[in-house]
């Protein structure tokens, strides 16, 4: 367990927390076994493990666990104006909710959209829900864009980093609380190394090798 990420939980575990004690005090026990369930769920929601993370330069890593959801090539223009290969990761409510940068860089931009609340698989998540932009400006492959965005469930994406911030690859920059969706932006000459379907580990899994 990770302090940083479990801090996240705080409320959330005072309002376990204080029916548990109840529970125990009044010897109410269906009340009792119902938050200690909620307990084990919130701390098990809120895991954050250690990642063997990949050493070649030329290796993006995916910024989040959960399933490729879809890949497509789209215009960027929120930071580079450019087209990139857009790798969408759908994250439910089982899933890591870490999210770790997939190149190595200086933070750029940090930005935050406020928006709709929308399923994450909806078509419309990517575009109209509330996200956080960010982009890793990488020696190699240049500015590397993700984003994060929220869910129907999920409505609090937290920063870690900043702008001006120099990450390894890897490193923890947020999370999103529960269902979510994670996008990296990928260069056209990358080679992708998923397919819509898999499954992926954030910072462990090989998205790309850049040329």
């Amino acid at each position: 367990m990770r302090w940083q990420t479990l801090y996240e939980a705080r409320w959330i575990l005072l309002v376990v927390l204080l029916p548990l004690l109840a529970g125990i005090y009044w010897r109410q026990h269906w009340l009792t076994v119902l938050m200690v369930l909620l307990l084990v769920f919130v701390l098990w929601f809120f895991r954050d493990p250690e990642r063997a993370i990949p050493a070649d330069d030329a290796l993006v890593v995916a910024a989040a666990d959960g399933v490729v959801a879809d890949i497509t090539e789209i215009e960027e223009n929120e930071v580079t104006k450019k087209k990139f290969r857009r790798v969408g990761i759908f994250l439910n409510v089982f899933n890591v909710h870490v999210n770790r940068a997939p190149v190595a860089g200086k933070v750029v931009h940090s930005v935050r959209h406020v928006g709709k609340f929308l399923d994450a698989r909806h078509a419309d998540a990517s575009t109209l829900n509330e996200a956080r932009t960010w982009a890793f400006d990488n020696p190699r492959a240049g500015v590397i864009v993700v984003r994060q965005i929220t869910g129907l469930i999920a409505r609090r994406i937290v920063d870690w980093s900043q702008t001006g911030d120099t990450v390894e690859k890897g490193h923890r920059f947020g999370m999103i609380r529960f269902g979510s969706r994670t996008e990296i932006y990928l260069p056209l000459d990358a080679e992708l190394n998923v397919k819509i379907g898999d499954h992926t580990v954030g910072g462990e899994t090989v998205v790309a090798r850049l040329k």
